[in-house]
């Protein structure tokens, strides 16, 4: 009818409609492509992390420094309170650790009371399996 309108056909896509393209592959690589060329190779510091975290890295450092400063003081009053203050962040995360264990032994006990209570045969299997592997450990 009105053949000239149809050289003109706009692609109106709303929120949540319309052609989307999204890569939902996840990328783990950020945290060591983030630092900086100046500060390291990024390829080598991915590779040390797979040795030991940098949690646990400078969880090794704080306890050999601390086991050294209980045995040389530190002399100024900066230095004693950073030591207070270091040996107050070791509990915390050593608090931290504490309950993230007795939350995960909640968990597991909950979750083979339920698998008691919906699938007794598997349940058993299980317990089977976990004394095999009890078993081992000693």
């Amino acid at each position: 009818m009105f053949p000239w309108l149809f050289l003109f056909a706009p692609q109106l896509y709303f929120p949540f409609s319309g052609s989307v393209a999204q890569r939902i592959e996840p990328d783990t690589r950020w945290f060591f492509d983030g630092i900086d060329a100046s500060a390291g190779d990024a390829r080598i510091e991915r590779q040390a992390f797979e040795v030991a975290s940098y949690g646990r890295q400078l969880g090794l450092i704080a306890e050999v420094l601390v086991e050294q400063a209980e045995q040389t003081p530190p002399r100024t009053k900066a230095a004693r309170e950073a030591l207070q203050r270091l040996k107050q962040i070791q509990a915390d995360i050593e608090q931290i650790k504490t309950q993230d264990a007795a939350t995960l032994a909640r968990d597991v006990e909950a979750g083979l009371l339920r698998l008691k209570r919906l699938h007794p045969g598997d349940y058993k299997a299980l317990g089977l399996r976990l004394q095999r592997s009890l078993a081992d450990d000693v």
